[in-house]
Protein backbone atom coordinates (compact mmCIF):
# COMPACT_ATOMS: atom_id res chain seq x y z
CA UNK A 1 0.00 0.00 0.00
CA UNK A 2 0.94 3.51 -0.63
CA UNK A 3 -0.43 5.63 1.93
CA UNK A 4 2.20 7.48 3.80
CA UNK A 5 0.75 10.13 5.56
CA UNK A 6 -1.95 7.49 7.54
CA UNK A 7 0.94 5.18 8.04
CA UNK A 8 2.87 7.59 10.10
CA UNK A 9 0.53 8.73 11.77
CA UNK A 10 -0.37 4.82 12.70
CA UNK A 11 2.70 4.16 13.67
CA UNK A 12 3.52 7.15 15.53
CA UNK A 13 0.05 6.04 17.65
CA UNK A 14 1.70 2.51 17.71
CA UNK A 15 4.79 3.90 19.39
CA UNK A 16 3.01 6.02 22.05
CA UNK A 17 0.74 2.97 23.00
CA UNK A 18 3.21 0.06 23.31
CA UNK A 19 6.55 2.23 23.48
CA UNK A 20 5.42 5.33 26.11
CA UNK A 21 7.06 7.33 23.39
CA UNK A 22 5.74 10.63 22.77
CA UNK A 23 3.91 11.88 19.81
CA UNK A 24 5.54 15.22 19.38
CA UNK A 25 8.89 13.14 19.37
CA UNK A 26 8.26 10.14 16.89
CA UNK A 27 6.55 12.04 14.18
CA UNK A 28 8.72 14.53 13.01
CA UNK A 29 11.33 11.72 12.91
CA UNK A 30 9.62 9.26 11.22
CA UNK A 31 8.59 11.92 8.65
CA UNK A 32 12.15 12.80 7.86
CA UNK A 33 13.10 9.03 7.70
CA UNK A 34 10.26 8.47 5.23
CA UNK A 35 11.03 11.84 3.32
CA UNK A 36 7.27 12.74 4.05
CA UNK A 37 6.57 16.28 3.27
CA UNK A 38 3.91 19.15 2.16
CA UNK A 39 0.45 17.87 2.07
CA UNK A 40 1.03 14.35 3.33
CA UNK A 41 3.14 15.56 6.27
CA UNK A 42 0.55 18.02 6.99
CA UNK A 43 -2.46 14.61 7.33
CA UNK A 44 0.04 12.88 9.36
CA UNK A 45 0.75 15.65 11.87
CA UNK A 46 -3.09 15.97 11.82
CA UNK A 47 -4.23 12.64 12.08
CA UNK A 48 -1.27 11.58 15.20
CA UNK A 49 -2.26 14.49 17.06
CA UNK A 50 -5.85 14.85 17.09
CA UNK A 51 -6.15 10.90 17.62
CA UNK A 52 -3.52 10.92 20.47
CA UNK A 53 -5.20 13.87 21.95
CA UNK A 54 -8.74 12.53 21.49
CA UNK A 55 -7.75 9.15 22.71
CA UNK A 56 -10.45 8.70 25.46
CA UNK A 57 -13.44 10.34 24.07
CA UNK A 58 -12.63 8.08 20.70
CA UNK A 59 -12.20 4.74 23.31
CA UNK A 60 -15.69 5.43 24.43
CA UNK A 61 -17.18 5.81 21.23
CA UNK A 62 -15.80 2.59 19.94
CA UNK A 63 -16.61 1.04 23.06
CA UNK A 64 -20.07 1.57 22.20
CA UNK A 65 -19.13 0.00 18.50
CA UNK A 66 -17.42 -3.11 19.91
CA UNK A 67 -19.18 -6.23 21.40
CA UNK A 68 -16.75 -6.51 23.56
CA UNK A 69 -14.01 -4.57 26.07
CA UNK A 70 -12.44 -2.51 24.23
CA UNK A 71 -9.17 -4.38 26.22
CA UNK A 72 -10.17 -7.75 24.42
CA UNK A 73 -9.28 -5.88 20.96
CA UNK A 74 -6.16 -6.79 19.52
CA UNK A 75 -3.88 -3.29 20.29
CA UNK A 76 -2.22 -3.50 16.92
CA UNK A 77 -6.32 -3.45 15.74
CA UNK A 78 -7.20 -1.07 18.28
CA UNK A 79 -4.62 1.66 16.92
CA UNK A 80 -6.15 1.25 13.53
CA UNK A 81 -9.90 1.58 14.66
CA UNK A 82 -8.78 4.83 17.28
CA UNK A 83 -7.11 6.56 14.04
CA UNK A 84 -9.87 5.42 11.40
CA UNK A 85 -12.33 6.48 13.95
CA UNK A 86 -10.66 10.14 14.17
CA UNK A 87 -11.05 10.25 10.62
CA UNK A 88 -14.91 10.08 10.95
CA UNK A 89 -15.23 12.16 13.85
CA UNK A 90 -13.02 15.13 13.68
CA UNK A 91 -11.93 15.63 9.67
CA UNK A 92 -13.43 16.25 6.84
CA UNK A 93 -12.23 13.41 5.07
CA UNK A 94 -14.98 11.38 3.34
CA UNK A 95 -16.79 8.32 5.26
CA UNK A 96 -16.04 5.83 2.39
CA UNK A 97 -12.27 7.11 2.12
CA UNK A 98 -11.61 7.17 6.58
CA UNK A 99 -13.34 3.32 6.31
CA UNK A 100 -11.19 2.05 3.35
CA UNK A 101 -7.81 3.45 4.08
CA UNK A 102 -8.08 2.23 7.69
CA UNK A 103 -9.54 -1.25 6.35
CA UNK A 104 -6.04 -1.39 3.93
CA UNK A 105 -3.73 -0.55 7.27
CA UNK A 106 -5.58 -3.47 8.46
CA UNK A 107 -5.21 -5.77 5.77
CA UNK A 108 -1.98 -5.13 5.50
CA UNK A 109 -0.64 -5.47 9.02
CA UNK A 110 -2.85 -8.18 10.27
CA UNK A 111 -3.94 -9.59 7.06
CA UNK A 112 -7.59 -10.72 5.70
CA UNK A 113 -9.15 -11.96 8.97
CA UNK A 114 -10.25 -9.28 10.82
CA UNK A 115 -10.77 -6.83 7.89
CA UNK A 116 -14.32 -7.32 7.99
CA UNK A 117 -14.79 -6.55 11.69
CA UNK A 118 -12.43 -3.15 11.31
CA UNK A 119 -14.99 -2.08 8.42
CA UNK A 120 -18.30 -3.47 10.35
CA UNK A 121 -17.02 -1.29 13.74
CA UNK A 122 -16.32 2.00 11.72
CA UNK A 123 -19.41 1.43 9.34
CA UNK A 124 -21.16 1.80 12.99
CA UNK A 125 -19.10 4.95 14.19
CA UNK A 126 -20.07 6.78 10.76
CA UNK A 127 -23.71 6.27 11.63
CA UNK A 128 -23.50 9.60 13.85
CA UNK A 129 -21.00 12.76 13.68
CA UNK A 130 -19.03 13.57 16.71
CA UNK A 131 -22.55 15.70 18.58
CA UNK A 132 -24.42 12.52 18.30
CA UNK A 133 -21.97 10.39 19.96
CA UNK A 134 -21.47 13.05 22.61
CA UNK A 135 -25.08 12.96 22.79
CA UNK A 136 -25.20 9.17 23.27
CA UNK A 137 -22.12 9.03 25.59
CA UNK A 138 -21.50 11.70 27.41
CA UNK A 139 -23.35 11.94 31.23
CA UNK A 140 -26.14 14.62 31.03
CA UNK A 141 -24.73 18.20 31.34
CA UNK A 142 -28.05 18.68 33.93
CA UNK A 143 -26.91 16.03 36.30
CA UNK A 144 -22.89 16.27 35.82
CA UNK A 145 -22.16 19.06 34.40
CA UNK A 146 -18.28 18.79 34.70
CA UNK A 147 -18.24 14.76 33.49
CA UNK A 148 -19.70 15.93 30.83
CA UNK A 149 -17.82 19.07 29.91
CA UNK A 150 -14.91 16.28 30.20
CA UNK A 151 -15.93 14.31 27.90
CA UNK A 152 -16.94 16.81 25.62
CA UNK A 153 -13.39 18.63 25.49
CA UNK A 154 -11.72 15.35 25.70
CA UNK A 155 -10.26 15.36 29.10
CA UNK A 156 -10.14 13.06 31.77
CA UNK A 157 -12.51 14.01 34.95
CA UNK A 158 -9.94 14.45 37.18
CA UNK A 159 -8.30 17.05 34.75
CA UNK A 160 -11.18 18.99 33.91
CA UNK A 161 -11.86 19.49 37.82
CA UNK A 162 -7.83 20.84 38.38
CA UNK A 163 -8.90 23.06 35.83
CA UNK A 164 -11.73 24.09 37.31
CA UNK A 165 -10.57 24.60 40.89
CA UNK A 166 -7.89 26.50 39.20
CA UNK A 167 -10.12 28.80 37.67
CA UNK A 168 -12.89 28.85 40.34
CA UNK A 169 -15.68 28.23 37.99
CA UNK A 170 -17.46 25.24 36.58
CA UNK A 171 -19.24 27.36 34.08
CA UNK A 172 -18.18 29.38 30.62
CA UNK A 173 -14.94 29.86 31.25
CA UNK A 174 -13.80 26.57 32.44
CA UNK A 175 -15.48 25.49 28.98
CA UNK A 176 -13.77 28.10 27.12
CA UNK A 177 -10.41 26.98 28.85
CA UNK A 178 -10.47 23.38 28.43
CA UNK A 179 -11.96 23.89 24.26
CA UNK A 180 -8.62 25.94 24.57
CA UNK A 181 -6.72 23.34 25.93
CA UNK A 182 -8.05 20.93 23.26
CA UNK A 183 -7.13 22.84 20.28
CA UNK A 184 -4.21 22.69 17.94
CA UNK A 185 -1.55 25.08 19.01
CA UNK A 186 0.34 27.72 16.97
CA UNK A 187 4.31 27.49 17.53
CA UNK A 188 5.99 30.29 19.42
CA UNK A 189 9.78 30.99 18.88
CA UNK A 190 11.88 32.77 20.83
CA UNK A 191 14.18 35.51 19.33
CA UNK A 192 17.66 35.12 20.59
CA UNK A 193 18.60 38.10 22.39
CA UNK A 194 21.48 39.92 21.07
CA UNK A 195 21.41 38.21 17.86
CA UNK A 196 18.06 38.99 16.08
CA UNK A 197 14.90 41.18 17.08
CA UNK A 198 11.21 39.65 17.57
CA UNK A 199 10.15 41.68 14.05
CA UNK A 200 13.49 40.42 12.08
CA UNK A 201 12.21 37.05 13.39
CA UNK A 202 8.94 37.81 12.24
CA UNK A 203 9.97 38.71 8.59
CA UNK A 204 12.08 35.89 8.42
CA UNK A 205 9.73 33.25 9.36
CA UNK A 206 6.43 35.00 7.96
CA UNK A 207 4.95 34.79 11.54
CA UNK A 208 3.39 37.63 13.99
CA UNK A 209 5.04 39.13 16.68
CA UNK A 210 3.65 38.25 20.21
CA UNK A 211 1.48 40.22 21.91
CA UNK A 212 3.35 39.78 25.20
CA UNK A 213 7.13 38.67 24.89
CA UNK A 214 9.26 41.08 23.81
CA UNK A 215 11.53 38.18 21.81
CA UNK A 216 8.48 35.95 20.90
CA UNK A 217 7.19 35.03 17.12
CA UNK A 218 4.22 33.11 17.09
CA UNK A 219 3.52 30.72 13.51
CA UNK A 220 -0.18 29.89 12.48
CA UNK A 221 -0.76 26.01 13.82
CA UNK A 222 0.50 23.44 11.50
CA UNK A 223 3.03 25.44 9.73
CA UNK A 224 5.49 22.40 9.26
CA UNK A 225 8.43 20.98 10.91
CA UNK A 226 9.63 24.16 12.91
CA UNK A 227 13.09 22.27 12.35
CA UNK A 228 12.85 23.59 8.78
CA UNK A 229 12.99 27.10 10.06
CA UNK A 230 16.34 28.64 8.54
CA UNK A 231 16.45 31.11 11.75
CA UNK A 232 16.17 27.74 13.70
CA UNK A 233 19.14 26.18 12.10
CA UNK A 234 21.01 29.13 12.59
CA UNK A 235 20.64 29.20 16.26
CA UNK A 236 19.26 32.47 15.95
CA UNK A 237 15.66 31.12 17.45
CA UNK A 238 14.26 28.45 18.80
CA UNK A 239 10.71 27.24 19.79
CA UNK A 240 9.51 27.97 23.10
CA UNK A 241 6.10 28.73 24.29
CA UNK A 242 5.15 32.28 24.66
CA UNK A 243 4.12 31.59 28.62
CA UNK A 244 7.55 29.79 29.13
CA UNK A 245 9.50 33.37 27.67
CA UNK A 246 7.40 35.60 29.92
CA UNK A 247 7.94 33.44 33.15
CA UNK A 248 11.81 33.09 32.27
CA UNK A 249 11.99 37.22 31.95
CA UNK A 250 9.63 37.54 35.11
CA UNK A 251 13.12 36.36 36.96
CA UNK A 252 14.82 39.20 35.29
CA UNK A 253 12.44 42.01 36.40
CA UNK A 254 12.36 42.28 39.78
CA UNK A 255 15.46 45.20 41.39
CA UNK A 256 17.79 43.34 43.87
CA UNK A 257 20.47 45.50 45.12
CA UNK A 258 24.00 44.98 44.49
CA UNK A 259 25.26 42.23 42.08
CA UNK A 260 23.46 40.96 39.71
CA UNK A 261 25.60 38.86 37.19
CA UNK A 262 25.37 35.29 38.86
CA UNK A 263 22.26 33.26 37.74
CA UNK A 264 21.16 29.68 38.28
CA UNK A 265 19.02 27.68 36.25
CA UNK A 266 18.57 24.65 38.89
CA UNK A 267 15.86 22.34 36.44
CA UNK A 268 17.30 23.39 32.90
CA UNK A 269 16.60 20.33 30.29
CA UNK A 270 16.00 20.46 28.12
CA UNK A 271 17.39 23.65 27.52
CA UNK A 272 15.05 26.80 26.53
CA UNK A 273 14.62 29.14 29.07
CA UNK A 274 18.62 28.78 29.93
CA UNK A 275 19.05 29.48 26.23
CA UNK A 276 16.97 33.12 26.53
CA UNK A 277 18.93 33.84 29.94
CA UNK A 278 21.72 33.26 29.20
CA UNK A 279 21.53 35.26 25.99
CA UNK A 280 20.34 38.32 28.35
CA UNK A 281 22.99 37.31 31.20
CA UNK A 282 25.30 37.78 28.41
CA UNK A 283 24.31 41.60 27.39
CA UNK A 284 25.74 42.43 30.72
CA UNK A 285 28.73 40.71 31.21
CA UNK A 286 26.60 37.75 33.58
CA UNK A 287 26.93 34.28 33.72
CA UNK A 288 24.05 31.13 34.12
CA UNK A 289 25.02 28.24 35.73
CA UNK A 290 21.88 25.26 34.34
CA UNK A 291 21.65 22.31 36.23
CA UNK A 292 20.58 19.18 34.37
CA UNK A 293 19.98 15.87 36.09
CA UNK A 294 20.21 13.45 33.29
CA UNK A 295 23.06 13.45 31.06
CA UNK A 296 20.91 13.31 27.68
CA UNK A 297 19.03 16.35 28.45
CA UNK A 298 21.99 17.81 29.72
CA UNK A 299 23.35 17.34 26.58
CA UNK A 300 20.35 19.07 25.16
CA UNK A 301 20.67 22.10 27.33
CA UNK A 302 24.83 22.39 26.16
CA UNK A 303 23.32 22.25 22.08
CA UNK A 304 20.89 24.70 22.92
CA UNK A 305 23.42 27.50 24.98
CA UNK A 306 26.32 26.85 22.61
CA UNK A 307 28.02 29.96 22.67
CA UNK A 308 26.40 31.51 25.54
CA UNK A 309 27.99 32.17 29.10
CA UNK A 310 25.84 29.14 30.82
CA UNK A 311 28.25 26.13 32.23
CA UNK A 312 26.11 23.23 32.25
CA UNK A 313 26.32 20.74 35.39
CA UNK A 314 24.81 17.00 35.40
CA UNK A 315 23.53 17.08 39.21
CA UNK A 316 20.76 16.79 41.37
CA UNK A 317 19.34 20.47 41.84
CA UNK A 318 18.20 19.20 45.45
CA UNK A 319 21.77 19.10 45.83
CA UNK A 320 23.39 20.33 42.80
CA UNK A 321 27.28 20.78 45.14
CA UNK A 322 27.59 24.47 43.71
CA UNK A 323 28.60 27.64 46.35
CA UNK A 324 25.74 29.73 46.83
CA UNK A 325 25.26 33.55 46.56
CA UNK A 326 23.30 33.59 43.15
CA UNK A 327 21.64 36.93 42.20
CA UNK A 328 18.60 35.24 40.40
CA UNK A 329 17.72 31.46 40.50
CA UNK A 330 15.18 29.78 38.21
CA UNK A 331 13.29 26.81 39.59
CA UNK A 332 11.42 25.47 36.37
CA UNK A 333 10.40 22.32 38.30
CA UNK A 334 8.73 18.72 36.84
CA UNK A 335 5.30 18.82 37.05
CA UNK A 336 2.13 16.80 35.39
CA UNK A 337 2.73 19.46 32.45
CA UNK A 338 -1.18 19.92 31.97
CA UNK A 339 -0.46 23.06 31.25
CA UNK A 340 0.98 21.96 28.04
CA UNK A 341 -1.90 19.30 27.30
CA UNK A 342 -2.40 20.95 23.95
CA UNK A 343 1.42 20.23 22.92
CA UNK A 344 1.69 16.93 24.15
CA UNK A 345 -1.25 15.19 22.68
CA UNK A 346 -1.23 11.64 24.63
CA UNK A 347 -0.14 13.50 28.03
CA UNK A 348 -3.60 13.97 29.52
CA UNK A 349 -4.45 10.16 29.09
CA UNK A 350 -1.14 9.56 30.67
CA UNK A 351 -0.95 11.48 34.14
CA UNK A 352 -2.71 10.13 36.67
CA UNK A 353 -3.96 11.76 39.73
CA UNK A 354 -1.51 9.46 41.63
CA UNK A 355 1.28 11.16 40.05
CA UNK A 356 0.72 14.52 41.91
CA UNK A 357 2.08 13.26 45.50
CA UNK A 358 5.46 12.23 44.22
CA UNK A 359 6.09 15.45 41.98
CA UNK A 360 4.79 18.35 44.71
CA UNK A 361 7.41 16.39 47.49
CA UNK A 362 10.10 17.05 44.56
CA UNK A 363 8.85 20.33 43.61
CA UNK A 364 9.10 21.54 47.24
CA UNK A 365 12.40 20.28 47.67
CA UNK A 366 13.43 21.70 44.73
CA UNK A 367 12.16 25.22 45.51
CA UNK A 368 13.72 25.19 48.63
CA UNK A 369 17.22 24.09 47.78
CA UNK A 370 16.74 27.52 45.38
CA UNK A 371 16.34 29.58 48.24
CA UNK A 372 19.31 27.99 49.93
CA UNK A 373 21.49 28.71 46.37
CA UNK A 374 20.19 32.55 46.63
CA UNK A 375 21.51 35.57 48.66
CA UNK A 376 20.20 37.22 50.94
CA UNK A 377 18.08 39.97 48.50
CA UNK A 378 18.69 37.42 45.43
CA UNK A 379 15.17 36.33 43.85
CA UNK A 380 14.29 32.49 42.85
CA UNK A 381 11.44 31.89 40.52
CA UNK A 382 9.33 29.17 40.81
CA UNK A 383 7.54 27.54 37.60
CA UNK A 384 5.93 25.08 36.22
CA UNK A 385 3.75 24.53 33.35
CA UNK A 386 0.52 23.43 35.05
CA UNK A 387 -2.65 25.09 36.96
CA UNK A 388 -2.91 22.34 39.22
CA UNK A 389 -3.17 24.07 43.02
CA UNK A 390 -1.54 21.19 44.92
CA UNK A 391 1.70 21.78 42.19
CA UNK A 392 1.49 25.95 42.24
CA UNK A 393 -0.39 27.62 45.33
CA UNK A 394 -0.11 25.12 47.11
CA UNK A 395 4.01 23.96 46.92
CA UNK A 396 5.05 27.91 47.45
CA UNK A 397 2.66 28.76 50.69
CA UNK A 398 4.12 25.52 52.29
CA UNK A 399 7.81 26.26 51.50
CA UNK A 400 7.12 29.94 52.15
CA UNK A 401 5.35 29.08 55.26
CA UNK A 402 8.73 26.96 56.46
CA UNK A 403 11.21 29.19 55.34
CA UNK A 404 10.05 32.71 56.34
CA UNK A 405 11.15 33.93 52.58
CA UNK A 406 9.35 37.29 51.46
CA UNK A 407 6.56 36.56 48.07
CA UNK A 408 6.59 39.18 45.76
CA UNK A 409 3.95 40.30 43.56
CA UNK A 410 4.63 38.27 40.50
CA UNK A 411 1.83 40.65 38.11
CA UNK A 412 4.60 43.28 38.05
CA UNK A 413 6.83 41.15 35.96
CA UNK A 414 4.54 40.55 33.57
CA UNK A 415 3.96 44.06 32.10
CA UNK A 416 1.42 44.40 29.35
CA UNK A 417 -0.21 40.91 30.08
CA UNK A 418 -3.92 41.24 30.81
CA UNK A 419 -6.28 39.39 32.98
CA UNK A 420 -3.69 37.99 35.73
CA UNK A 421 -6.14 38.04 38.61
CA UNK A 422 -5.57 39.27 42.13
CA UNK A 423 -1.74 37.92 42.54
CA UNK A 424 0.42 37.31 43.80
CA UNK A 425 1.14 34.53 41.61
CA UNK A 426 0.42 35.06 38.28
CA UNK A 427 -1.42 31.71 36.06
CA UNK A 428 -1.15 32.25 32.34
CA UNK A 429 -4.06 30.12 30.69
CA UNK A 430 -4.78 29.75 26.80
CA UNK A 431 -8.07 30.78 26.34
CA UNK A 432 -6.88 33.76 28.10
CA UNK A 433 -3.38 34.68 26.85
CA UNK A 434 -2.86 31.87 23.78
CA UNK A 435 -0.04 30.24 26.17
CA UNK A 436 0.57 27.23 27.75
CA UNK A 437 -0.97 27.38 31.53
CA UNK A 438 1.98 28.68 32.87
CA UNK A 439 2.54 29.54 36.60
CA UNK A 440 5.10 31.50 37.81
CA UNK A 441 5.73 32.67 41.82
CA UNK A 442 8.74 34.94 42.59
CA UNK A 443 9.99 35.10 46.44
CA UNK A 444 13.22 37.00 47.99
CA UNK A 445 15.50 35.85 50.54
Amino acid sequence: MDDPARRAALDTLRAVRADDAYANLVLPKLLRERRVTGRDAALATELAYGTARALGLIDEILAACVDRPLTKVEPVLLDALRLGAYQLLRTRIPAHAAVASTVDLVRHDLGPRVTGFANAVLRKVSELDEAGWLDRVAPDPAEDPLGSLAIRTAHPRWIARAFADALGSTGDELAAALRADDDRPAVHLTARPGEVSADELAAMTGGDVAPYSPYGVRLEAGAGDPGDIEAIRERLAHVQDEGSQLCALALTRPEVDGTDSRWLDLCAGPGGKAALLGALAATDGGTLDAIEQAPHRARLVEQSTAGLPVTVHVADGRDPDLPGGYDRVLVDAPCTGLGALRRRPEARWRRRPEDVGDLTRLQRELLTSALSLVRPGGVVAYVVCSPHLPETEGVVADVVRKTGVTLLDAREAFPGVPDLGEGPYVQLWPHRHGTDAMFCALLRR
